[in-house]
């Protein structure tokens, strides 16, 4: 196991790497005071004289930060973290937009995070490289700005053209930081995680918080009906992911719902995969010294022969 700068924001392993999953969830322990913030019924402490750590959800399309790795977004924002959901991209048609981040706006106001969208023009040519260099620039500009300390993103293997290239920018942006890059957490939703490594718990109540912020995306959950897709995937993941994650034939766990993302760490010019565990209260866990590089950095299956074609690029 390898230490890392994660080991300034958690202080050791958690238990929770057997493949049980945590009962509930409590707020930190910073002897500080704390305030109460309420929104959608939803109550937030906020610990007085420690800086708020951010996380950055990058989002391809506006509904994917309700889609990808919601339960996990929720998770870190009832333990204080600010979410960062950054748009980037409101829509295929300039007609969209207006009404996309509209109710981008609304469905992040439901979840507690802020929104934030990219200036469309980084996502209109036509050429895909200069396309995702514009992104890599965008993304250094926010990451100035927010200071995040974690990024959610989609995996660069994710089959959708669109979330592949958001991940390989995610991906080039912590490259670029160097030694100042933030922890990376990836999700699949088109495509399967290759390597899973970090499960999420959470039950019906929070599936019915995430389900009720889905749902200011009216357009397009009458294209296609994504809630059913959120609650159907985290039912699976609740029979999948123990053994995903901590191996074929662990024991199951009793978790009504589970999400899972891939945990790496760009240091020291190699990409390291986290270790197996359950999210808690130590967020940021030291990572291991398998180097996953040459996997991030392979050419995509969409890359390579191609995704389904329809009359709408999204």
């Amino acid at each position: 196991m390898r230490t890392s700068r994660a080991d300034a924001a958690a202080s050791s392993m958690p238990q929770a790497l057997q493949n049980r999953a945590p009962a509930a969830f409590s707020s930190p322990q910073l002897g500080h005071a704390s305030t109460r913030q309420e929104y959608d019924g939803v109550v937030q402490s906020t610990i007085s004289g420690v800086p708020q750590p951010v996380a950055l959800h990058l989002a391809p399309h506006a509904d994917d930060e309700l889609i990808g790795a919601p339960a996990t977004l929720f998770a870190l924002r009832d333990r204080g973290w600010r979410i960062v959901n950054l748009g980037c991209s409101l829509g295929h048609l300039p007609e969209h937009g207006g009404q996309r981040a509209h109710q981008a706006a609304e469905a992040c106001r439901r979840a507690g995070f802020d929104f934030r969208a990219l200036d469309q023009s980084i996502v209109t040519p036509a050429d895909l490289t200069r396309r995702e260099t514009l992104l890599v620039d965008a993304l250094l500009g926010v990451f100035h700005e927010e200071g995040p300390a974690l990024v959610i993103a989609p995996s660069p293997h994710d089959r959708h053209p669109h979330h592949e290239a958001v991940g390989r920018s995610a991906i080039a942006l912590c490259e670029r930081l160097g030694a100042a890059a933030p922890r990376l957490w990836l999700w699949g939703l088109w495509g399967d995680l290759p390597l899973p490594t970090l499960a999420t718990a959470f039950a019906t109540r929070r599936l019915k918080k995430i389900l009720r912020a889905l749902g200011a995306y009216s357009t397009e959950l009458k294209r296609n009906d994504y809630r059913r897709l959120v609650r159907g995937r985290a039912s699976a993941n609740a029979i999948l992911a123990p053994e995903r994650v901590f191996g074929f034939g662990s024991k199951g766990t009793s978790a009504e719902y589970v999400e899972v993302l891939s945990e790496v760490e760009f240091t020291a010019g190699r990409w390291l995969l986290g270790e197996p565990r359950w999210l808690t209260d130590q967020v940021l866990a030291p990572v291991g010294d398998t180097d996953v590089s040459d996997l991030l950095h392979e050419a995509s299956l969409t890359t390579r022969f191609g995704g389904p074609q329809a009359r709408s690029n999204e």
